[in-house]
């Protein structure tokens, strides 16, 4: 029996179709617009995320950091961000080292705030004491909010706020099409209206590397550059590129799958003593789950080759991700239960 690898949905392997697809890849130099592969991909990420034009990044960080990027300006500009998201937590204070941005972070569990949120937080326009207002960030679905999915209403709710203040808008899409596979709202709606967005392919679609950054042809354009700057530029991409459009073709709407074992976890620890969940809560592929002590869980349930993650004193996650099976569940539940 093999271990059950359930730490993230970024553990994923590329199968074997994935891999031939990589190995056939037609492959030119990328700094040079001249990769045919990455040019597809580019083209068809920006169509199916209802924008211009799109340029591939070997990292969804980097699509964060050149995103805030093209909106911050110089003299203090802010972006407003949920308290947990993972601009805000897991880029190594790149908002603020690389682009000079303030973060006025929102405290909301779910990674999900409301359109008078943000109205109570835009600062006093010309107040030259406090940072300046400047871009929305939001994050679809919530990592460390559970794997929630943003309401469409409510994105849009968000999008017309920054609008009426002048703002920019950036979506971190890392997940989206989790978002969209779950609600059956298609993601152009979800992040067409954002200046930039973003999709990852490293996570539940299963490619090895990559991301693609959306935008208007003049933001990408500008983009190019800090790609340059930044050492995200590379030459035969298309054999990386070639595996995020295998992933578009195969993997998409195997999401669900994902999903359901989710929720069949989540339905389990449910009623194992000891663990407090609630299975309405699971949206997608992220199960969160309290406990007296999460460090000590995961390493006992880690000698039984079952990995989770410790996501605090108390909290653990857990991942369903295309490499985990039914039977995985099954000996995660058996595990856990007995841990516990």
């Amino acid at each position: 029996m093999g271990p059950v690898n359930l730490l993230s949905d970024t553990q994923t392997r590329p199968s074997q179709g994935m891999r031939a697809a990589m190995a056939a890849a037609e492959v030119g130099d990328e700094q040079k617009k001249a990769d045919p592969t990455t040019i597809e991909l580019q083209e068809r990420v920006a169509a199916l995320l209802g924008h211009e034009a799109g340029l591939y990044l070997p990292s969804g960080s980097m699509c964060n950091l050149i995103g805030l990027r093209l909106h911050i300006r110089p003299g203090g500009d802010e972006a407003i961000v949920a308290a947990n998201c993972h601009v805000a937590g897991f880029e190594a204070g790149a908002p603020a080292a690389v682009n000079g941005a303030m973060l006025r972070m929102l405290d909301t569990p779910t990674g999900i705030f409301q359109p008078a949120d943000v109205e109570a937080a835009l600062r006093t326009p010309g107040d030259r004491y406090a940072p300046r207002s400047r871009v929305v960030s939001v994050e679809q679905t919530t990592n460390l909010g559970g794997g929630r999915v943003w309401p469409l209403e409510t994105v849009q709710g968000v999008l017309g706020v920054a609008r009426d203040a002048g703002l920019r808008t950036h979506m971190d899409g890392a997940r989206l099409l989790n978002a969209a596979v779950a609600s059956g709202v298609e993601a152009t709606a979800y992040a067409g209206g954002f200046d930039t967005a973003w999709l990852d392919f490293s996570k539940g679609l299963g490619a090895p590397v990559g991301a693609v950054l959306v935008g208007s042809e003049e933001l990408i354009d500008e983009a190019w550059r800090f790609k340059q700057m930044l050492g995200g530029a590379m030459r035969q991409s298309g054999i990386l590129a070639a595996a995020c459009l295998y992933a578009l073709d195969h993997n998409v709407e195997r999401l669900a799958e994902d999903h359901a074992r989710a929720r069949r976890l989540a339905e389990g620890l449910a009623g194992v003593p000891g663990v407090t969940i609630d299975p309405s809560t699971v949206d997608t592929n992220i199960v969160f789950l309290e406990v007296g002590d999460a460090a000590g869980l995961c390493e006992r349930a880690a000698e039984h080759d079952v990995h989770v993650g410790p996501m605090g004193p108390s909290r653990v996650r857990a991942v369903l991700h295309l490499d985990a099976t039914d039977a995985d569940v099954d000996r995660a539940l058996e595990v856990l239960a007995e841990v516990a």
